[in-house]
């Protein structure tokens, strides 16, 4: 009798402990450890719902569609507007019917499917040498003058923050502009384009060019570095096109697995992810801009000054991404 007892008890034991697990999360993150984990640690904290994150810098897409309808991953946190389009492309993502996203997130920074979501928003903008250029009142459009050949740095035209910019400009201007911009935009480089966007700053520092295209919150990150201040202190960082349609912004995001085993919880997730304990941490850890509109940027962010972003809403990019890609070789914008 007492060992059936104890049979029973363990089997109690067994079946609680599988329907906790079932209650877990598992998210596959693009974005670094430091900033997602303690935003998760309070979302269980607040919930009681555990997750566990699988981090990789890329291929996410590609083991998403080796998992098939196995795979545990309930959701999905990119650094960049591209990998939620793959993700969209590849249909690895559902859509999600949420008051409280659609609440937290402006409609020009989600897919009409809603099957992604931003989370955050960054400037692509213009840093300008203090000693040299001064503050600059410019467009993307100046970028291609000829009064500037030779001073601009920028990261590989390949990289998603520049296709993405790329492609904002064929929306704007139509291909054959974009493509004679581009090839303006080449002719004033002061060298092949490499490194990664705080690479330019630094180059700005060292005199080997006066202007870096760069993302926002990466001024930010170098002034939290003692060796990367003075790169920062030597720029001016500038909003383009204030005076017309505004500065190009970026995003990071989410989205739900397609075939996500717990969507009730990740849902819980997302909004989670889109409310204002969870915005303000990404502001206040990593620089950004948070996607919902009442809550404000971190103090340094905000000293930068107010700016108007372009309302071309993110989605619209994709619609572009290949034709920019395709403009890029064109020109050999690399070489």
């Amino acid at each position: 009798m007492k060992i059936t007892t104890g049979l029973a008890v363990l089997g109690l034991a067994c079946a609680a402990s599988v329907a906790n697990a079932a209650d877990n999360l598992t998210v596959y993150s693009y974005r670094q450890a430091f900033l997602i984990d303690p935003i998760l640690a309070d979302f269980t904290k607040e919930t009681g719902i555990k997750v566990d994150v699988v981090f990789s810098k890329k291929g996410i897409a590609e083991r998403m569609m080796r998992e098939g309808r196995l795979s545990p991953a309930d959701v999905v946190l990119t650094s960049d507007f591209s990998r939620l389009m793959e993700l969209a492309d590849k249909d690895l993502v559902a859509p999600v019917a949420s008051d409280a996203l659609s609440a937290n997130i402006p409609q020009e920074y989600r897919s009409p499917e809603n099957d992604w979501y931003a989370l955050t928003m960054r400037v692509r903008n213009v840093y300008s040498s203090k000693d040299r250029l001064g503050k600059l009142d410019l467009d993307y459009e100046d970028l291609a003058d000829p009064k500037y050949k030779g001073k601009i740095c920028t990261r590989s035209g390949k990289h998603p923050y520049n296709i993405s910019l790329v492609a904002s400009m064929i929306a704007h201007h139509g291909e054959a502009d974009a493509k004679a911009w581009l090839q303006g935009l080449k002719s004033n480089l002061a060298r092949k384009p490499q490194g990664n966007d705080r690479a330019q700053v630094k180059a700005v520092k060292e005199g080997l060019c006066d202007i870096a295209i760069g993302n926002s919150y990466y001024l930010g990150k170098m002034l939290q570095d003692p060796k990367q201040v003075p790169w920062a202190e030597a720029v001016y960082i500038n909003f383009p096109n204030q005076d017309n349609r505004g500065s190009h912004i970026n995003v990071s995001g989410m989205a739900l697995a397609k075939h996500s085993p717990n969507k009730d919880n990740a849902i819980k997730l997302m909004e989670y992810l889109s409310g204002d304990k969870a915005q303000q941490a990404y502001a206040e850890v990593n620089f950004e801009y948070p996607i919902k509109a009442d809550v404000a940027p971190s103090e340094l962010v905000a000293s930068w000054g107010e700016f108007k972003a372009d309302k071309l809403p993110v989605f619209k990019l994709a619609e572009y991404h290949e034709a920019a890609v395709k403009l890029l070789d064109e020109v050999k914008f690399d070489l």
